[in-house]
């Protein structure tokens, strides 16, 4: 990898501010628009469902060159262990076989399915603000251009002019975080350097970069990591940027007006009680789930379980 070098973009040179050495964001150009409300919550409306496309992909471990044959055998796979775990994991093997009496074997193939993945709501959340990040940005109208870096390392990259033409613009890497603990910290060295890593081996781009881990939800401005040992940054080019500094500058909405507006997008398109796991469930995988429930003889011929005393000894057997 090239060297790294502090790049020559405007810094904040204030000796007593806190955030000396940091891009001086005064020297880019500002916002000029806001995007209209109703096309914020489209904008996330439509960040909601990629999210949850990419969530159900991930968590299917499904490549994302993966063939249709592929797709199939990943899809029967995980069909069969959503019905092991149907079975092993039961907490009162009468209290389930009661509460599943007269339900259709698609709802509990649905329900299991999202307490096997409540863990990635943290994930599915993560991808959820990277796509509203990335679409906010490409409809402000700040900057020169935003595009998806698809990349492990990064998720996109925008490009902003200074308010002196005769510099070269600035560009941006991005990397979206739910929160701040979302790496531990052993993580973040590795994460950063390969951030910066992508920046310098970018050949579109033409003037100074700058690496940006923007954090969705934590409150605060903005900082640099540092080596816990020496206090030295990990790198003079890479900011972490808070929920009340990366949300203004990128989308023109502050922090609070950007959690109001996915929160009234989802009372308006999600029930409750979908919302602890937003991640679409293919149909084959259920289609699965159901096949192996009827070979236990666990539902009738309409797919509904019909004998809790049948359920119990499928729950007691071992």
């Amino acid at each position: 990898m090239a060297k790294i070098v502090p790049q020559n973009y405007p810094r904040i040179g204030d000796l007593k501010s806190r955030s000396y050495g940091y891009l001086d964001d005064s020297a880019l150009v500002p916002h000029i628009y806001k995007i209209p409300v109703n096309e914020l919550k489209s904008l996330i409306s439509t960040a909601i469902i990629n999210a949850n496309k990419k969530s159900s992909r991930k968590i299917l471990s499904i490549p994302a060159n993966a063939s249709q044959d592929e797709v199939n055998f990943i899809i029967r796979r995980e069909g069969k262990k959503l019905f092991d775990y149907f079975k092993k994991y039961v907490g009162d093997p009468a209290a389930t076989a009661h509460q599943l009496y007269g339900k259709h074997y698609v709802d509990v193939g649905k329900e299991q399915f999202r307490n096997r993945t409540l863990q990635k709501e943290r994930m599915n959340s993560g991808w959820r603000y990277q796509f509203l990040a990335l679409t906010g940005a490409q409809k402000s109208k700040r900057f020169i251009s935003v595009s998806d870096i698809g990349a492990a390392e990064g998720d996109f990259n925008a490009v902003i002019s200074f308010i002196d033409v005769n510099k070269q613009p600035l560009s941006l890497y991005v990397s979206v975080k739910n929160r701040s603990n979302t790496m531990g910290g052993q993580d973040w060295p590795k994460a950063i350097s390969a951030l910066e890593a992508y920046a310098i081996s970018d050949k579109n781009r033409t003037g100074p970069y700058c690496c940006i881990f923007g954090i969705a939800m934590d409150r605060g401005t903005r900082y640099i990591k540092v080596e816990k040992r020496t206090g030295r940054p990990h790198s003079f080019n890479t900011e972490v940027w808070l929920s009340d500094f990366f949300w203004p500058f990128f989308v023109n909405y502050g922090y609070e007006e950007i959690m109001q507006a996915v929160l009234g997008v989802l009372m308006e398109e999600y029930s409750p009680e979908g919302l602890s796991s937003q991640v679409e469930i293919p149909e084959e995988l259920l289609e699965v789930f159901g096949e192996y429930c009827k070979k236990a003889k666990l539902i009738d011929e309409n797919g509904y379980f019909h004998n809790p005393l049948r359920l119990v000894n499928f729950f007691c057997q071992k």
